[in-house]
């Protein structure tokens, strides 16, 4: 599930602490799946597109977040003063597809995503005192 634009669930947006990027290790496009439950969720992502890694590998970050066990094995180095923090979800579109294998419905396959989405927006809500510990 792309990353939700974290300036857009931070429960204080005025809060200018956090700028937000967001890139896999891997791109697969935008998620039909993970746009309808953005959606309901009041946050648009259906015009954000699928980025890589490298298109930031030049930048200076403070902190990297990885969220799946496959990203936190082959993400590429991020120069220093960067902290690296791992906060692992479960990887929706995989259960999803699953479900689907097993004769789960569309329903069930969203439910997939809803939980993740709320999983990442209360780990969000808690930023950035749960990653500068």
């Amino acid at each position: 599930m792309p990353q939700p634009d974290g300036r857009r669930m931070d429960p204080a947006p005025e809060n200018d602490v956090i700028e937000v990027f967001s890139a896999g290790v891997e791109t697969h496009g935008v998620d039909p799946m993970a746009v309808a439950v953005m959606r309901e969720a009041g946050v648009d992502i259906s015009h954000h597109r699928s980025k890589h890694v490298k298109e930031f590998q030049d930048s200076q970050m403070d902190v990297v977040i990885t969220v799946c066990d496959h990203a936190k094995e082959t993400c590429p180095y991020f120069p220093l003063p960067g902290k690296k923090v791992h906060q692992g979800f479960a990887d929706s579109p995989a259960l999803a597809k699953e479900l689907a294998r097993n004769g789960g419905d569309e329903t069930a396959q969203l439910d997939c995503y809803r939980k993740v989405r709320d999983e990442i927006r209360a780990f969000v809500e808690k930023l950035p005192d749960n990653v500068l510990l």
